[in-house]
């Protein structure tokens, strides 16, 4: 026998020495090893046994919302976790620039504060509160009178903190403030939904919206808004979320809107759907084809038949994973947004974005250019 043969018959021997021992090792033998494949019995019911598979397949879609559920507060934990440490940051720097500057005229930082802060803060307005609370009813079970004060301190606490923030914005420039901490980003699939703008802009927003939805229409104007500010630098994707049970009518005309784009008519038939949510029944959106002159025969097949039910079910579920609770919900480069914001809001995140991706593209043409080190022999 050979070297290489003895090793071998070694190893072979130390194997089954050890699998020989592993039952004496455990206190088994094995047969008792042997994983029990049956079904395992949860119930029973008049001699008979209900097995967990039989209460899995009862309970399918119960878990499945469930693990909807955990999909969506996964993604909500990891976006809070960013706010909560953007939110300190921007604070921990306010401070230390109150203290620097405090420091350099010679009071305390209280003083300063009182002096560029709380002196320009204005008491709230009757008025003010009162439109406050009419706009706010249902948090409050009690009349203006009674809660007229609490809504004072609320709103002047508000100016407060915005006071603040805008004195350390403008210490800012004076103490050469940057941050460096990356906004949270995700992976939105854009492909194979309706889009407005180049495939190549540098900033593509992903809106999930629902077409019975007062405050989808507003964000939609917002983003059109956006689209002809920035030109071709913002592509617009559409998506559909909406709940079922708030707004039953939604996922069809979603459907239609997805018909009419077979035709070529998808953004034609999106905004006549934003501009006339009252009227979404399935009568009402064959009337909207006919009025956009499209080939009606087409679209009432598409309608009918459900062709784009299962697309707009899979936006509800993307949505889902991505941590979507209500609409509108707007990922701008993959940055989360929510809400009928303002387009001073939407163009910040915007301006932010073009910015990072020329300066990203400058860095990598300066790399490309500078010459290769020269190896010394």
């Amino acid at each position: 026998m050979n070297v290489i043969h003895r090793r071998n018959a070694k190893a072979i021997f130390g194997v089954g020495l050890l699998f020989s021992c592993l039952p004496q090792l455990h206190g088994q033998n094995p047969a008792q090893r042997v994983v029990d494949l049956r079904p395992k019995t949860v119930a029973t019911f008049n001699g008979m046994n209900v097995t967990e598979d039989e209460l899995r397949v009862a309970a399918a879609a119960d878990l499945d919302e469930l693990k909807t559920r955990v999909q969506q507060f996964n993604a909500t934990i990891v976006r809070a976790e960013r706010q909560v440490l953007e939110t300190n940051l921007v604070r921990l720097l306010a401070d230390k620039m109150f203290e620097a500057e405090a420091v350099k005229k010679g009071i305390t930082k209280e003083k300063l504060l009182e002096t560029e802060v709380a002196g320009r803060v204005k008491e709230p307005s009757a008025e003010e509160i009162k439109a406050f609370y009419d706009a706010n009813k249902q948090r409050f079970n009690q009349p203006l009178e009674k809660v007229s004060g609490d809504i004072r301190k609320l709103l002047k606490e508000e100016r407060r903190s915005r006071a603040i923030g805008e004195y350390a914005d403008r210490l800012k420039p004076q103490y050469g403030v940057s941050m460096f901490l990356p906004p949270v980003r995700v992976n939105v699939k854009a492909e194979g939904s309706p889009a407005l703008g180049p495939n190549e802009a540098p900033v593509t927003m992903v809106v999930f919206s629902d077409f019975q939805s007062s405050f989808c229409s507003q964000l939609d104007k917002t983003l059109h808004e956006a689209v002809n500010k920035y030109g071709d630098k913002v592509r617009l994707v559409y998506r559909n979320y909406s709940p079922p049970s708030i707004h039953p009518l939604a996922d069809k005309a979603a459907e239609a809107s997805l018909c009419a784009g077979d035709q070529n008519h998808f953004w034609e038939m999106h905004d006549l759907l934003f501009e006339t949510q009252s009227q979404l029944k399935e009568a009402d959106l064959k009337e909207k084809a006919v009025k956009l002159k499209l080939d009606t025969g087409a679209f009432n097949e598409c309608l009918t038949s459900g062709k784009y039910a299962a697309k707009v079910k899979q936006d509800q579920r993307d949505g889902n994973a991505l941590g979507i609770w209500s609409t509108p919900t707007l990922f701008i480069n993959g940055r989360f947004l929510s809400g009928a914001l303002p387009l001073a809001d939407i163009s910040k995140v915007i301006d932010e974005e073009i910015r990072f991706r020329s300066q990203r593209a400058a860095a990598a043409a300066a790399q490309a250019a500078s010459p290769s080190p020269t190896k010394t022999p």
